[in-house]
């Protein structure tokens, strides 16, 4: 045990610094960037140019963000990544319009600073955000030192964080979660797939988006998105903002 703690006190505090410092290069990574939302750069492409987009996420006047599934085959037509690697959290319609971190934040679930805790359900994913939801719990994300928790029943959860695209099977299921949460609560739809079924969204199986079966606060674009994201997601939820000054 010596060792480790040797060990330990010479690798220095591994744990992330976010939110109270911005996020570094390795927790928003370039793999996954999102195209510039430019009106000019996407009147240039051409109907065929857009149709080699996987999900329709390129719009005349706006790259969807909502369905933007990170790709990058878009770049090879001229448009061009955002300068930094984005995390993208708003409503439905703020993903549709612009890239980046939207302005608005919803009513908080927890007013006066209180703890909150989180339930994760798949509807129907590969496991992508699965893995990075769960990642917040691990040491060096760290959840708990935010005050936040997950949990493993709805009834006691504040935050339904929903992954996937919902099959006929789990709409039922995903109904009766949300019924179950006491409130205040809400619903943090993380991933192309369960924002808008993604790559699925012609599938003969996934006809419906997770906010056509509850009312969604939030949505966190990606596919999937890094954990930072999700967690700037839910500590929106919780009415803090991202740096300490919008904490306080």
């Amino acid at each position: 045990m010596t060792s480790w703690i040797r060990h330990s006190a010479a690798r220095g505090i591994l744990t992330s610094r976010y939110p109270d410092r911005a996020a570094t290069d390795e927790e928003l990574p370039e793999a996954g960037r999102t195209p510039t939302a430019h009106p000019e750069e996407l009147a240039r492409l051409s109907d065929g140019e857009r149709s080699l987009c996987p999900t329709g996420a390129i719009r005349e006047q706006a790259v969807d963000q909502g369905r933007c599934i990170r790709c990058e085959r878009c770049f090879a037509f001229g448009l061009r990544p955002l300068g930094s690697p984005a995390m993208n959290v708003g409503t439905r319609e703020e993903l549709r319009e612009s890239a980046g971190l939207a302005d608005r934040r919803p009513t908080s679930v927890a007013p006066f600073g209180t703890s909150l805790h989180v339930f994760m359900i798949d509807v129907g994913s590969c496991h992508a955000c699965n893995a990075e939801v769960l990642a917040l719990g691990t040491p060096y994300y760290d959840l708990n030192r935010l005050g936040l928790f997950f949990t493993n029943s709805p009834r006691h959860a504040d935050v339904l964080v929903v992954v996937g695209v919902p099959t006929p099977e789990m709409v039922e299921p995903l109904r009766r979660t949300y019924e179950a949460m006491p409130g205040p609560k809400a619903v943090l739809a993380v991933g192309a797939c369960a924002i808008d079924r993604g790559i699925f969204a012609d599938g003969p199986r996934t006809g419906s988006s997770v906010g056509e079966i509850v009312p969604v606060d939030l949505y966190v674009a990606g596919c999937p998105p890094p954990p930072v994201a999700i967690l700037e997601g839910v500590l929106a939820l919780a009415g803090r903002g991202a740096t300490p000054e919008e904490r306080r």
